[in-house]
């Protein structure tokens, strides 16, 4: 049986960086809850070696003793990694860049000293930490040999997994899927996909991943992350389910609450059309679509929006026709004749023209009760 997927969050840290995002200790549980509640694998939590009241925030997560794994990031320095130790997590992720732009011009060092230092962290680690990710920061700007070394050198050295992150968000699907296909052929351990979204490719690049072999995926929910974000939790989520029909253990019926917690205490409105947590995403406007779900809801909905948390609704436009009125008077069991769905129709067309917006049902309902 083919492997599942592992879902690995880091809402609490990547989510963390976006601009103006900060989660207090109780906010950080909440989330942290919520997500574990709902069967996330994975939880990474912070950066110990910000100071001393986030690594107080990452202890108090440890404490509450979960059931799932929570990691932390660090940088390839012994300092973060002693930072981290304290707090008591199980897990720590080794962050080095790989491209030779962020090592000549970020690290302002050269591929032996990497291999040296990542070498020292990771002995380290094995040591104070029971899981380690090694992860690969531009890799997508990398030297496909100088990762192939990496990932023999990790290997060797016992890392548990390694992550591979598109920092700059700049890969598209296919490049993905022939540039990690190549990579899976050298890892006999498990390889994560990190996808950063500037080019709104996170969630595609995410699945190419997958397709191309590897066996776990860095998301945030709501997509809430640095710049422009990460691969959305809730969209990886049911296309993992629906479109590469893989075993997924998340709750997808808890996305729409997670979505809302997350976006509450973030103070990020969720955009209207976001997919599957999004106001709009299963609202039906147009007189052919409404039409269409009249008949059967799968002539234009993929998934049942029950199975993530949600529901069907209708929306009202200026091409709304005579049939669709009739149909949501009957669905909600009012009696109407041809004269009475003409007078509707006529005076919903007027009222939309005059709030230069679709109605919803509960407004036509209004119009109706108040004629």
């Amino acid at each position: 049986m083919e492997q599942r997927v592992l879902l690995c969050d880091t809402t609490l840290r990547d989510g963390e960086q976006a601009p103006g995002v900060e989660f207090d200790r109780p906010e950080k549980e909440k989330i942290a809850r919520a997500l574990v509640e709902a069967g996330i694998d994975e939880l990474e939590v912070g950066v110990p070696a910000m100071g001393e009241e986030e690594a107080k925030r990452i202890s108090q997560l440890v404490a509450l003793k979960l059931p799932v794994r929570l990691i932390t990031w660090n940088r390839v320095v012994l300092e973060d990694l002693a930072a981290s130790y304290r707090t008591g997590v199980e897990g720590v992720a080794i962050s080095l860049p790989v491209s030779e732009q962020q090592i000549k011009h970020k690290l302002r060092k050269d591929r032996a000293w990497l291999l040296e230092q990542m070498g020292r962290c990771v002995r380290d680690a094995k040591k104070e930490a029971g899981y380690i990710v090694l992860g690969l920061e531009d890799a997508s700007r990398a030297d496909i040999a100088f990762l192939k070394e990496i990932i023999k050198e990790a290997q060797k050295l016992g890392v548990d997994r390694i992550r591979f992150a598109d920092t700059l968000g700049i890969m598209e699907p296919l490049s993905i899927f022939f540039k990690l296909q190549d990579l899976t052929r050298e890892a006999d351990i498990p390889l994560e996909f990190h996808a950063h979204n500037d080019l709104g490719m996170a969630t595609a690049n995410s699945l190419a991943a997958v397709q191309a072999g590897f066996k776990a995926l860095s998301v945030t929910v709501g997509g809430l992350g640095e710049r422009a974000g990460n691969a959305a939790l809730e969209e990886v989520a049911v296309a993992l389910k629906y479109t590469l029909k893989q075993e997924v253990r998340l709750d997808l019926k808890r996305l729409n609450s997670l979505g809302s917690l997350v976006s509450s205490l973030a103070n990020r409105q969720v955009p209207r059309a976001k997919p599957i947590i999004g106001g709009d995403v299963f609202t039906h406007t147009s007189s052919i679509h409404i039409d269409g779900i009249q008949k059967d809801f799968a002539n234009y909905e993929t998934f049942p929006p029950e199975s993530v948390g949600r529901k069907h609704s209708t929306a009202f436009g200026k091409h709304t026709k005579y049939k669709n009125v009739v149909w949501l008077l009957k669905s909600k069991g009012i009696d109407c004749n041809q004269d009475k769905a003409d007078e509707l129709l006529r005076k919903t067309l007027a009222k939309i023209e005059q709030l230069e917006r679709p109605l919803e049902e509960d407004e036509i309902l209004g119009i109706v009760l108040s004629s």
